[in-house]
């Protein structure tokens, strides 16, 4: 449904070519194609008329009664926040929930503005539907090396061990970006990286690699564990605070790859006077008894050198007073898990160099997913509306997980809001601020290169 008139016809070709470009699968033009498009309609409707609801609901029962559907309806809804309560409160008025089977809602991010539109929102969507029938998508809980990391961790006994403050030195999450806003600019000045990137995919990414083994491998225990980590984060208490953890960061005119890139402000349907973060990084810390006193280093940006989505567990590094350590620089090591657009982990160990007598260079043990041939994963909204279908809800954010990111980067935002002004500069295709590597040097930290970014990383990754 849309808004916009359209033809059955019309609608079907546009599928049809979708499939083509976008697809694991691709279609062919014959009659099981013709078959299989009779299942997909095209409805303009204008989701402030409620009578267009009780139409569609007329052709929802046609359709079951047509292909023997036995009234199970599963409704997402790729809209503006403000409109998911009036679309939810017009499908029950229209009819659309009264039906033998199953109702489900599936909602985009972002969830509200911050915690109190948030709260606003939800309010609104729970007179209508229950909170086990609202799936609140976040495509990353999708992608295949997200969801590798609880079998990572908990199926080998070499890692969950290891996986607390007294082996593990500190934990970087970077999400890069290399576009700008793109046609988007309309949205993100008004969101910024904090609230499109942070409060989401960032935290969830955190939660999985800090959660407890959870007691049974049932949704809603998985999903305890994780609000216990959002619940568990260090508040930043003061604006000071914020200062001390949080650098915010937007781009100016700058160079990638020989080409000249525009400043953010520059951007199109961006105010050219805009004081909105394209970057921002945090030293975040769990106080828990597996976690305390670990730093937990997140990073995302726009115009950044390689697109990337990556986390590294840096392991506590061997006394350097003591045997090998005593005439050798032997670097931490390091395990990498690759979640996008490489998909794969890898092992950085010390080992002697082939052909010497006692040299001790990185060595990486390397699994690239995305090398294997025959590997055809399921992209993500692929795999996660399967699962909404399904009725299984472990990869999709639960109300009080919401709640708690909203409390945690409200923070950050009040703070910022006091001096909105405050943000430092970075040439667009680089690394961002250079108050972000001050504040892992302050810990006596560094970021580690990522897949791509210079040769130093070569020497991680085993040949192609």
């Amino acid at each position: 449904m849309a808004r916009r008139p359209r033809s059955q016809e019309e609608f079907r070709e546009d599928l049809f070519q979708s499939i083509q470009e976008f697809c694991r699968y691709k279609a062919e033009d014959n009659e099981e194609w013709k078959s299989f498009a009779q299942h997909f309609e095209y409805k303009s409707l204008d989701i402030n008329n409620v009578e267009g609801f009780h139409e569609l609901h007329d052709q929802t029962v046609q359709l079951e009664e047509k292909f023997h559907i036995p009234g199970n309806r599963l409704f997402y809804l790729a809209l503006a926040p403000e409109l998911f309560g009036s679309v939810s409160y017009n499908l029950q008025k229209g009819g659309m929930l009264d039906s033998a089977g199953w109702n489900r809602l599936v909602i985009e991010k972002p969830f509200g503005y911050d915690l109190e539109s948030a709260k606003t929102l939800n309010e609104q969507i729970r007179e209508v539907f229950k909170e086990e029938e609202i799936y609140r998508i976040d495509h990353y809980l999708g992608k295949e090396m997200v969801q590798n990391i609880e079998v990572i961790r908990f199926a080998n006994a070499f890692f969950e061990p290891l996986w607390n403050n007294k082996h593990i030195s500190n934990i970087q999450i970077t999400l890069s970006e290399t576009v700008g806003v793109e046609e988007r600019g309309g949205y993100y000045d008004h969101a910024g990286a904090l609230r499109d990137m942070g409060q989401n995919h960032m935290l969830q990414m955190l939660t999985m690699i800090a959660m407890e083994p959870p007691s049974r491998l049932l949704p809603e225990d998985i999903r305890d564990e994780k609000v216990k980590v959002l619940r568990s984060l260090r508040p930043y208490a003061t604006s000071e605070e914020v200062e001390k953890n949080v650098v915010r960061g937007q781009y100016v005119k700058g160079n990638a790859r020989g080409r000249e890139l525009p400043a953010y402000r520059e951007e199109d349907k961006v105010n050219p006077e805009s004081n909105t973060e394209t970057y921002f990084a945090a030293r975040l810390f769990v106080d828990n008894f597996r976690w305390a006193g670990v730093p937990f280093y997140i990073r995302t940006g726009k115009r950044l050198p390689v697109k990337t989505t990556e986390i590294v567990v840096e392991f506590q590094g061997m006394p350097n007073n003591v045997y090998l350590g005593q005439k050798h620089k032997l670097e931490p090591n390091l395990l990498v898990i690759r979640v996008n657009p490489m998909e794969g982990i890898y092992v950085k160990i010390n080992a002697k160099k082939p052909g010497s007598e006692s040299e001790i260079e990185p060595l990486a043990m390397d699994f690239c997913q995305s090398c294997m041939v025959g590997i055809n994963s399921p992209e993500a909204y692929e795999r996660l509306l399967h699962d909404a279908a399904r009725g299984e809800s472990t990869y999709f954010t639960r109300w009080d997980e919401v709640a708690s990111a909203w409390s945690f980067v409200d923070k950050i935002a009040e703070a910022w809001a006091q001096n909105p002004a405050d943000h430092a500069e970075y040439p667009a295709g680089s690394w961002g601020p250079k108050k972000a590597d001050e504040m892992l040097a302050a810990g006596g930290h560094h970021w580690w290169p990522v897949s791509g970014q210079d040769e130093d990383s070569v020497v991680w990754q085993v040949n192609k």
